[in-house]
């Protein structure tokens, strides 16, 4: 264990051993300023937590809480492993290639070992909410996280999203984007829709180049703005439960996280 504290933010790193990934998970606190009340904080989750480091999140924290931005929030960045592609699938379903095998293994991870350990180590026993967010397919394995645990989690930020995410390759003749974008599937295809859940996603106009149905815009936008149309169709509002960020310029990159990152907290949790 070891703590920083470069500015009001204290940052505490751990490492849990997880008997369900068989591994040792590196582990970021981001404690708020001490002034905080404890029955109004919140609990954010972020997959990745390697690139808030070189984001210098705590940096980012540290200006929102001065200018009074942002309510209370007790932030965790959970490292990825190298096995990040298995671990950060979608959890019931595997991708083509048979990629994310190991997701559901984290998300009882993430149930059954890290949030008890936050309960009993850190002695913080309860949260107003509890949200999660993550970058490219760590943002995916949010998503999917959030939307098959809704009484766990009420908010979810997605930052170039891998919605692109198939059960087919899309060089097969019968392949068919609507059928086979494996989230966009599993929410059109629920029979539940839950209120209280808000989403959030962040697309850079130069996230790639690659443009699958030759329609004029890049797949990460396209994804992004289609699987929104299914939320919608599902019953979100457009404007009160869903903030879709398109920044002009925005690459697929740990610059452009940080850039929009402070909208994000500020969409979730602005005073």
């Amino acid at each position: 264990m070891s703590l920083t504290r470069a500015t009001n933010i204290l940052v505490e790193n751990r490492i849990l051993n997880s008997r369900f990934l068989d591994r040792e998970v590196k582990v970021d606190f981001y404690f708020p300023p001490k002034s905080v009340n404890p029955l109004n904080l919140s609990l954010l989750l972020i997959n990745d937590g390697q690139d808030l480091i070189t984001m210098r999140f705590e940096e980012i924290l540290d200006e929102l809480y001065g200018n009074n931005s942002i309510s209370d929030l007790f932030c965790v960045g959970i490292h990825c492993s190298k096995d990040r592609k298995n671990e950060y699938g979608t959890a019931n379903y595997l991708d083509y290639k048979g990629r994310g095998a190991r997701a559901e293994l984290y998300n009882l991870f993430i149930l059954e070992e890290l949030m008890p350990y936050i309960r009993i180590s850190l002695a913080v026993y309860s949260f107003k909410e509890k949200c999660f967010a993550g970058f490219s397919l760590g943002g995916l394995c949010a998503l999917d996280m959030v939307w098959n645990h809704p009484l766990e989690f009420s908010k979810v930020g997605v930052f170039s999203g891998s919605l692109w995410w198939r059960d087919k390759d899309q060089n097969d003749e019968d392949f068919d984007e609507n059928v086979n974008r494996i989230m966009h599937k599993q929410v059109k295809e629920s029979t539940q829709f839950f209120p209280w859940l808000k989403f959030f996603f962040e697309v850079g106009t130069l996230d790639e180049v690659a443009d699958r149905n030759k329609n004029g815009i890049i797949d990460s936008v396209d994804d992004t703005m289609s699987f929104i149309d299914i939320l919608v169709e599902k019953g979100y509002d457009r404007k009160s439960d869903i903030r879709f960020l398109q920044l002009e310029e925005g690459r697929h990159d740990v610059p452009t996280w940080a850039f929009s990152f402070p909208d994000f907290l500020k969409w979730g949790w602005g005073n």
